[in-house]
């Protein structure tokens, strides 16, 4: 999991980009919906898909990769059993955008991206 390269750059420096991104994942995880710009929602679907997918995994190794990109052990326990068992038999895909149109102040295209069930 190559969390350390992205695709969009959003306007930000990596470090806080990247920070701004992982806390995101874990929101989404921990709430199983976001609503953000539509950029933001792409990259953050990016970042779950493959963390999740560490989750099917369910090795040790797959467990330590996850805790590096989410700092909140709730959250990675999410993933390695409910999430886990929950996508067992789907191969990707977990995650949903759906586009919302312009947000009222400065008329940035917005999405919610949530997890499927």
């Amino acid at each position: 999991m190559r969390h350390h390269l992205s695709g969009r750059k959003l306007n930000r420096p990596t470090a806080q980009r990247m920070l701004m991104l992982r806390g995101m994942v874990g929101d989404l995880i921990r709430h199983e919906s976001i609503r953000t710009t539509e950029a933001k929602a792409k990259e953050v679907r990016r970042m779950a898909e493959k963390v999740i997918t560490r989750g099917k995994v369910g090795n040790l190794h797959s467990r330590r990769m996850a805790m590096s990109l989410l700092t909140d052990e709730i959250v990675v326990k999410k993933i390695f059993t409910e999430l886990a068992e929950r996508y067992q038999d789907r191969p990707g895909g977990y995650t949903r955008v759906i586009k919302l149109g312009p947000r009222k102040g400065d008329a940035a295209p917005m999405a919610v991206i949530e997890l499927v069930s």
